[in-house]
C-alpha cells in the first residue's frame, strides 16, 4: 500500500512539473472602455492562433466608460482587437494574461497592466 502511495505521489509531482506555468495562472482580466465611444465588437485569442474567433461581446456592446470581466483559458499571450461604433478598430498583440489584470481600450490603442 505504501508503494502505491509513493508511486501515485511521484506521478502527481511529474504531472505538475510537466504542466506549463502559464496554464496555472489567474487569467481573469477587466476590459475597460476608455475610448469615449461604444465598442461594438471585441476579439481576443491566443497569440498562437491566427484566427480572431468569435466576437466576445456577442449581441452586447460595451459603452464608453463601462467595463467587463473575462477569464479565458489557458493563460499565456493573447492578441486583442476592438471595433468601435464608427467601424474603426484598434489592436494589441502579445499581452501576457498571467501578468495583467486590466486591459484598457482607448481610441489610440489598447494598454494592459
Amino acid at each position: 500500500m505504501f508503494r502505491r502511495f509513493l508511486a501515485a505521489s511521484a506521478f502527481a509531482a511529474m504531472a505538475a512539473a510537466a504542466t506549463p506555468a502559464f496554464a496555472q495562472c489567474d487569467t481573469t482580466f477587466t476590459l475597460a472602455n476608455a475610448s469615449g465611444v461604444t465598442i461594438m465588437e471585441l476579439y481576443f485569442s491566443s497569440s498562437n492562433n491566427s484566427n480572431w474567433g468569435n466576437d466576445r461581446l456577442g449581441s452586447n456592446v460595451l459603452p464608453a466608460g463601462r467595463q467587463m470581466t473575462f477569464q479565458p483559458r489557458p493563460g499565456g499571450r493573447y492578441d486583442f482587437r476592438a471595433v468601435f461604433e464608427n467601424g474603426s478598430s484598434v489592436e494589441r498583440r502579445g499581452v501576457d494574461l498571467c501578468s495583467v489584470s486590466t486591459v484598457t481600450v482607448q481610441r489610440g490603442g489598447i494598454s494592459a497592466n
